[in-house]
């Protein structure tokens, strides 16, 4: 095959990307070397927002149509103590920040901690834009793998790091200007970079598991040698 390399852009705080997430862990184990993460700030910075009445009530309604379409658990938990919590922020930017983080040390720990703090979210109803709650299950990773932290300096580190957030910023900056070149305005989105060409996938094979996905790289792939031999 072409060499080639495999974006997944994303907001960890959208529904749709945690609906995407059984097809992202099939990337993950069998493209690891091609897949490149993009957070897209969707949520962060001007996109962030404090969570009221309107918009839990928007993001619930979206979240029960990807639950009935995809099988994916939206708990009562979130509902009640997310959504319609007190003093919550709806602000990706601290996961992505964290997200950052983790990669430094391991550019495969990024879709398996973004993962974790979905499961923290939609089903055990944690507030993952708190630095706490992101710390916690960050160090909880890291143990996990044999990368000890400590939580409580893991969630200074999103407030207080200023290359940390530097760096952040320069990545969603790469997400930003790569999706405006390719007309991108959603997310999740998978590309298939071969050569000088791009290839978008339709978002439709996001949600059918990590089969169908692969299935799509793997056509992508094949489709382009078609065309250059």
């Amino acid at each position: 095959m072409n060499s080639f390399k495999i974006n997944y852009i994303y907001d960890p705080l959208c529904g749709w990307c945690y609906a995407s997430a059984p097809a992202l862990q099939g990337l993950v184990q069998a493209y690891s070397d091609q897949l490149e993460m993009h957070p897209s700030g969707l949520f962060s910075g001007a996109g962030a927002r404090p969570l009221n009445l309107e918009w839990a009530d928007y993001a619930w309604t979206n979240d029960q149509r990807i639950g009935a379409r995809t099988g994916l658990v939206f708990s009562t938990a979130y509902h009640q103590d997310v959504l319609l919590g007190t003093d919550i922020q709806f602000d990706s930017g601290p996961i992505n920040r964290a997200l950052t983080a983790v990669r430094r040390i391991d550019r495969t720990l990024e879709p398996r901690l973004l993962h974790d703090l979905q499961v923290a979210r939609y089903v055990q109803g944690q507030d993952t834009a708190s630095a706490r709650v992101i710390g916690r299950v960050a160090a909880e990773l890291l143990v996990a793998v044999g990368r000890p932290s400590n939580e409580q300096a893991f969630a200074q580190a999103l407030n207080d790091d200023h290359e940390l957030s530097s760096q952040t910023d320069r990545r969603v900056r790469e997400t930003k200007a790569l999706m405006g070149k390719l007309g991108i305005r959603g997310v999740p989105q998978v590309l298939i970079h071969i050569e000088e060409r791009v290839y978008t996938l339709e978002s439709n094979t996001l949600y059918g598991g990590p089969d169908l996905l692969i299935s799509e790289v793997k056509k992508t792939v094949e489709h382009h040698r078609s065309l250059v031999n």
